[in-house]
């Protein structure tokens, strides 16, 4: 009898002891063994007004290929995160297990995305360009750009606000706020005016704005990058003798068409403070948001007599440049006489 007591016994605390390492193993390979069969780096994207658990469990199986995303739901659960999911942009890394996955997504250990943002005319392709890439609403950054009061506090105004922003490659959280972003911004204007840049704009008379400012115009000018200083510099000698600058540009911006082909008369009558053609020195504001190498084509504009140009004939987008009037007279002649060749009005 006690022998077979014993056997019982030594039976019963085999069982345990099996049950408690077949249990000790399933913990460890649900915790610790890589879950994912995809050998890339694979992003989700939780968004603050739809933090859907269900749907992150569809996302991590179809798209990241977890291999059996019903253990990562159970451990999930036990860990009470659906109740507690943080939103973001997370990088699923193909070594991952479950337990570095959770925790990941409890903390909200998020990876920066890369915004680029470049080739912006109006505030409101800046904000849908910000907003694509970003989980801020559009309106939320448009009603801090459209407010006199926020953009006077960080130094500028709703007309002149274009020129903070640096067309570049930023690393950001996917769901940084407006104000942070505009903030950061702000930052990234203060680091790209260095010093050198600054003393080059006190050097022209210009301030960092005005700089700015200017180069919108250059850029909208042409798109040839050896002809941005030569026409930064034909500016800067207009703005030196006080003529008006008489930018093209600035007219198309005034009348709210960049898409003419040729300027008349009645365009250059529009009253705006844009309208370079009737009011002398600098608009109010960039016409758009000038690139870096606009801004240093200002800065380092090539020092020349011109104070004329005219597109060329051949239509090669390339600028024919004159000291003198008559000379200019000649150039826009034969531009306009290959405007009226192909017809275009």
């Amino acid at each position: 009898m006690k022998r077979t007591a014993k056997r019982v016994l030594y039976a019963g605390l085999i069982v345990t002891l099996v049950t408690v390492a077949a249990c000790c193993a399933l913990a460890y390979y649900v915790l610790y063994m890589p879950v994912f069969s995809s050998s890339e780096t694979k992003h989700v994207y939780i968004y603050e007004e739809d933090k859907d658990f269900g749907r992150l469990c569809e996302v991590l199986r179809d798209s990241a290929r977890h291999r059996n995303v019903k253990e990562f739901e159970l451990l999930a659960k036990l860990w009470k995160y659906p109740e507690n999911m943080k939103p973001g942009y997370y990088a699923i890394e193909p070594d991952m297990n479950n337990r570095r996955l959770l925790n990941m997504l409890r903390r909200g250990r998020q990876v920066p995305v890369h915004l680029t943002f470049n080739n912006i005319r109006l505030i409101s392709d800046l904000t849908d360009r910000l907003s694509e890439q970003l989980m801020l609403n559009s309106d939320d950054l448009l009603m801090l750009i459209s407010d006199d009061d926020y953009c006077e506090s960080i130094g500028f105004n709703t007309t002149t606000i274009k020129a903070m922003f640096i067309p570049n490659t930023y690393e950001v959280y996917w769901n940084i706020s407006a104000d942070r972003l505009m903030e950061r911004m702000k930052r990234e204007y203060e680091v790209f005016w260095t010093d050198s840049r600054r003393n080059r704009a006190a050097d022209i008379h210009l301030s960092p704005v005005e700089i700015s400012i200017l180069a919108s115009i250059v850029e909208e000018e042409t798109a040839v990058p050896d002809e941005l200083p030569v026409v930064a510099g034909l500016y800067i000698n207009r703005l030196i003798k006080g003529m008006p600058l008489q930018a093209d540009p600035t007219v198309k911006y005034a009348v709210g068409d960049f898409s003419l082909k040729r300027i008349l008369n009645t365009h250059l009558t529009v009253d705006s403070p844009y309208n370079t053609y009737l009011y002398e020195g600098l608009p109010p504001g960039p016409i758009r948001i000038p690139s870096i190498r606009s801004i240093d084509a200002v800065l380092n504009y090539t020092h020349h007599n011109y104070l004329y140009m005219c597109a060329k004939e051949d239509f090669s987008g390339r600028h024919n440049f004159a000291v003198t009037l008559s000379e200019h007279t000649r150039n826009a002649k034969k531009y306009h006489a290959a405007l009226n060749e192909k017809g275009i009005k």
